[in-house]
């Protein structure tokens, strides 16, 4: 196989399934963002106020310009800020009308009592805004809090194995989703977990606390994959009777085990309907891992049952697994075309798992315009040499 090729599992059938170092927390990928630029707009308001009255007739007022200043920099800017903008505002009101030198009529009484009243307006809004900013970072620690307890990140090695892991939310500044990963070592050798709970919220949370608590005491009692998938399966079984779901069927989750011994130079891969991990070789090449056959999400099981098969293969030193949800696979472009993650990382080099994973969610998230539609869990695991 020459480097840069792309080599198809030989199961693969046509139409196949379709990405922290710490979790949501530090390497989410930033937008640029004015809010600098906005901060400034109360200051320049005030100027330009200042200006109008100065090159206009009196008949045209520049209260539009005095009034808006406190309410732009109410929401933005300090308590104190706010305060000095109103009266900044309500002095420049004054100085406007006393320009002309007019003794104070109706409409100059007005236009300075307008001012007044709405930057006592701006200060109400500006506390508002700061109660809801305080009961919002509240609600973010709580959530990222919940999201360490029950996605906690893998050592970065693990039985002779380098391992990174990632989160990613579609919405900025959520942390809780329905991605998951788990990685244990265990006596058959290291065995991992990625999946992708139907839904959002808290229902999704709960059943990814269930299952990776199964998953990790599964992982250290059971002595093959297929046993693993099987307490898992009973496991979101009981969870829908203990919520005496009405339509439990329709709650499933898509899920990729893995093993990987400790003295074999192999991968055994058990695949429930989730997307097929990738095997990124140290020469360039890649290959798509398919499953031979197709197999029901987790927790369709009053659907039919098929036996699980997990299919061993080749997994050299040097040599890096990379799996993922469904958020990496189905990222669109401005053209609404999908992100193919094995086109892309063909032919490419990485030292580590921990640069794959920040170098793919970086470029998905441009080629998604910093969009995306779905949370994406990404783990990497390179057998060390």
């Amino acid at each position: 196989m020459r480097p840069g090729e792309v080599e198809e599992d030989p199961h693969a059938r046509p139409g196949g399934h379709h990405a922290r170092l710490s979790p949501a927390l530090s390497g989410r990928v930033h937008r640029p963002t004015s809010r600098g630029l906005i901060r400034t707009l109360p200051a320049l308001l005030i100027v330009g106020g200042v200006l109008y009255a100065l090159f206009t007739p009196r008949a045209f007022t520049a209260a539009p310009f005095f009034t808006a200043a406190p309410l732009i920099a109410a929401p933005l800017a300090s308590l104190r800020t706010t305060v000095l903008t109103g009266l900044a505002a309500l002095a420049a009101t004054v100085a406007a009308q006393a320009h002309f030198g007019a003794h104070p009529g109706v409409g100059t009484v007005t236009e300075i009592v307008t001012v007044a009243t709405v930057a006592v307006l701006a200060l109400v809004i500006n506390r508002v805004v700061r109660l809801g900013d305080r009961r919002l970072a509240s609600a973010r620690e709580i959530a990222e809090a919940a999201q360490l307890a029950v996605l906690p990140e893998p050592a970065p090695r693990i039985g002779g194995f380098d391992i990174a892991a990632r989160y990613e939310a579609a919405q900025e500044d959520a942390y809780i989703g329905g991605d998951l990963y788990a990685v244990q070592d265990s006596p058959h050798g290291v065995r991992l977990l990625v999946g992708d709970v139907r839904g959002k919220g808290m229902g999704a949370v709960a059943a990814v606390a269930v299952l990776i608590g199964a998953f990790r005491e599964a992982a250290e009692r059971e002595a093959t994959l297929e046993a693993v998938a099987g307490r898992l399966e009973r496991a979101l079984a009981r969870e829908d009777i203990r919520r005496e779901r009405i339509a439990a069927f329709e709650d499933f989750t898509t899920a990729v085990l893995a093993e990987l011994p400790h003295d074999e130079k192999t991968a055994r891969i058990l695949n429930r309907g989730h997307p097929p991990p990738l095997m990124l070789y140290a020469d360039g090449t890649l290959r798509t891992l398919a499953a031979a056959e197709p197999a029901l999400p987790l927790g369709m099981s009053d659907l039919g049952l098929w036996p699980d098969r997990a299919t061993e293969t080749r997994f050299p030193s040097g040599a890096t697994l990379l799996f993922y949800t469904d958020g990496l696979s189905e990222a669109r472009d401005e053209r609404g075309r999908f992100y193919d993650p094995a086109r892309r990382l063909v032919g490419r080099g990485f030292p580590d798992p921990a640069t794959l994973i920040v170098r793919l969610a970086a470029e998905v998230r441009r080629y998604a315009g910093g969009g995306m539609t779905d949370d994406m869990a990404l783990l990497a695991v390179r057998r060390r040499p």
